[in-house]
């Protein structure tokens, strides 16, 4: 069997990390992790506490990217969260807002959400007025669509420098996938070998909620 891998069966982030993004971490840092999630998965909510502890593992070589994937069919609320958050990023508060919706996903409901604004110190009479006009529904938007042309089907979906990590995302396989991903970079091997290859071998299809058109 050839063990060429074919580029055409990679799926790759679209749209590549820039200013207007979320991030955690140095620019510099020789590893990406973009999620792709949604506020009232329960997935995602058990890969938050993973991707918390991956971050601490690998502190200045990791960067980390966090763009709205809300599932509307399955989750009613995750739009409005999903505009929260980006309601409270104008305010520089946008990881504030991230930690409280996920450390709080059963309550995300608006006079909930009110409350998690206020309690992160936004300007409240700002915060009600962008959400009854819904001024960041085009953000939302437009990170959703990037996960659409990126190849996103479901929540929560991970990018290891621009290439989807189809396996597991349990805190193992994500630390195993980010290391391998540093050695095939200081050896200068191309990295979608060593993540097409930890895919491969472990073989484990990564729980999410599936997004249907």
């Amino acid at each position: 069997m050839s063990s060429k891998i074919d580029e055409a069966e990679i799926a790759r982030l679209n749209q590549p990390v820039n200013e207007r993004d979320h991030a955690q971490g140095q620019e510099s840092a020789p590893v990406i992790l973009v999620e792709y999630g949604d506020y009232e998965c329960p997935y995602c909510g058990q890969a938050y506490p993973i991707v918390k502890s991956v971050q601490k593992n690998f502190g200045d070589k990791l960067r980390f990217i966090f763009r709205n994937f809300p599932i509307t069919q399955a989750h009613p609320h995750a739009q409005h969260a999903a505009e929260a958050a980006e309601a409270a990023g104008v305010q520089g508060k946008f990881w504030e807002m991230h930690d409280y919706l996920y450390e709080r996903q059963r309550e995300l409901d608006e006079n909930h959400l009110r409350q998690y604004a206020s309690a992160v110190g936004l300007d409240i009479a700002r915060f009600d007025d962008e959400m009854a006009k819904h001024i960041h529904a085009g953000r939302v938007h437009n990170d959703f669509m990037s996960g659409i042309r990126s190849g996103v089907n479901g929540t929560p979906t991970f990018y290891i420098n621009d290439i989807r990590h189809d396996d597991s995302w349990n805190e193992e396989t994500l630390v195993e996938t980010i290391k391998q991903t540093i050695a095939d970079q200081q050896r200068r091997h191309p990295i979608t070998k060593g993540s097409k290859k930890i895919a491969g071998r472990n073989a484990q299809t990564p729980k999410r909620t599936h997004y249907r058109k």
